[in-house]
């Protein structure tokens, strides 16, 4: 079934795709990313992976969206076959099980932009307590509530009066404001010294495996490649829009975004670090915050002698956080709505059923880190089997197939070659499989009590959450392909 609504322009559809990319992991986790493997080593491993990893899952799913106009659950099952349309729902899940404590994530961007700009984040000196007492009290539910509430918002407006024109400002704005802050930042003195350690190789590291298994994973989380956001909003596309040119601005677009935030915050943080730098850059922090809501915010007060310019640009750079948070929430929300209306539900209740939900099951991720770091955890990892899924996909359907009829069909002014095939067929499942297994072996020797599904952050509760998804979702298969691949007929 044809969509109603189609993004209006290239431009609109690129800066909607790269809304999705662009998100808090291209400004607080690329950064410390980096800082914990080596600099400008790290930089290597992480490109090769944007061309073997992400370039090839966001081709896919750009054409398995224009092609069958149908969310994850209906692409995977008219791609590689009914029995299979689980899958796609796996996918559609992993996305949703995100959003859940995402905008949360949202919401504490959301706060630390009303306490820049009002001055409150320069009250004190203790940024950790400041960070603490903030978690642990009702307001991160409030502002849980209110990324719900714009997402769903835009989302009610629909394609392009909702999703089109909110990431045509919101992006827009993001780009601005990160180039403004980069100027700034390049300008401090000793800034040079952040900017050669960022694009600085190392041999020992560039050596080192774990180096390389960190980049394939900043990739599989970072660019939106095998989520199933850019499948539903490929949906939007017109005919005559080219998948792989496409693909490209998003995949290159995305990691020059990181770049950006990278080069910003590592010429900062060396100026203004009084202590190590390095040190300050990569710590962790309760959820992985430790930079952006605890050191960050220290270093905005040193970056100049007025407290005006320092309130300015703290507020501009959780504003530019805030912006990539809730484009990245959008494109969630729009994948667990449109998926509600391949079964026949209107935009109106599902986006009603998507925002009730959301913010319902949000709410332990809100109140609790313990709960918000297993769904990170269990859904983070996840999403290297939904990458697997898309693969699958193709591979069942035919890749050379799929090749030639969808993604070099009509509208392409970009013809993708035989090189495609071998990627798909064994570079993405040799990577699933390596980096599933690291990620599940490592968590073995974190907890000695690796079986235990009740644990934050193990084998154990990966593989519970997993199982009994995947078996609900296998045994209600017929009801996906009875409402979605089978309805009108």
């Amino acid at each position: 079934m044809e969509p109603k609504e189609f993004f209006t322009s290239r431009w609109g559809l690129i800066l909607s795709t790269l809304g999705i990319a662009v998100g808090t992991g291209n400004i607080w986790r690329f950064s410390r990313t980096v800082a914990q493997n080596g600099g400008g080593s790290f930089l290597i491993p992480w490109v090769i992976f944007l061309l073997i990893w992400s370039l090839p899952l966001i081709i896919a799913e750009f054409a398995l969206g224009k092609s069958t106009r149908l969310s994850p659950i209906g692409a995977i099952g008219k791609t590689a076959g009914k029995k299979y349309a689980w899958m796609g729902a796996f996918i559609a899940f992993v996305s949703t099980a995100i959003m859940f404590y995402y905008s949360v994530v949202a919401g504490w961007c959301i706060r630390y932009f009303v306490s820049a700009f009002s001055g409150d984040l320069f009250n004190t000196t203790n940024h950790l307590n400041y960070w603490q007492t903030f978690s642990v009290s009702g307001l991160p539910v409030l502002y849980h509530l209110i990324a719900m509430l714009i997402g769903g918002f835009v989302i009610y407006k629909g394609v392009v009066k909702g999703i089109e024109r909110a990431n045509r400002f919101l992006v827009s704005s993001l780009l601005i404001i990160l180039l403004i802050l980069l100027i700034r930042a390049v300008t401090l003195p000793n800034a040079i010294e952040g900017i050669k350690y960022l694009f600085t190789p190392k041999l020992e590291y560039i050596l080192d495996y774990k180096v390389w298994l960190n980049a394939l994973t900043q990739n599989a989380w970072d660019t939106g490649a095998g989520w199933g956001l850019i499948t539903t909003y490929a949906i939007y596309m017109k005919k005559k829009e080219d998948i792989a040119l496409n693909a490209a601005l998003i995949g290159f677009g995305n990691n020059s975004v990181s770049l950006v935030a990278g080069i910003t915050i590592f010429s900062t943080v060396f100026a203004l670090s009084s202590t190590d730098a390095m040190l300050q850059i990569s710590q962790s922090g309760p959820a992985n915050t430790g930079l952006t809501f605890i050191y960050l915010p220290l270093l905005f007060t040193k970056m100049s002698g007025s407290v005006l310019i320092n309130t300015i640009f703290a507020s501009l750079f959780f504003l530019a956080l805030s912006f990539a948070a809730l484009t990245s929430l959008f494109s969630m929300m729009e994948l667990a709505t449109k998926s509600i209306i391949d079964f026949g539900v209107t935009r109106k209740k599902s986006i009603l059923i998507v925002g009730i939900a959301g913010f319902t099951f949000g709410i332990p991720s809100a109140l609790n880190m313990d709960f918000f770091i297993n769904q990170d955890w269990v859904w983070g990892v996840g999403l290297i089997l939904s990458g697997a899924f898309i693969a699958f996909a193709l591979i069942k359907y035919g890749v050379d197939k799929f090749r030639n009829e969808v993604i070099n069909g009509f509208g392409s002014d970009i013809k993708i070659g035989k090189w495609y095939n071998f990627m798909i067929t064994i570079l993405i499942p040799i990577q699933v499989v390596i980096l599933l297994s690291w990620w599940l072996i490592s968590s073995t020797t974190w907890d000695p009590e690796w079986w235990n599904p009740f644990h934050t952050e193990n084998l154990g509760t990966c593989l519970t959450q997993w199982f009994l998804v995947i078996t609900l979702f296998i045994s209600i298969n017929r009801i996906f392909v009875k409402y979605i691949l089978n309805h009108g007929k």
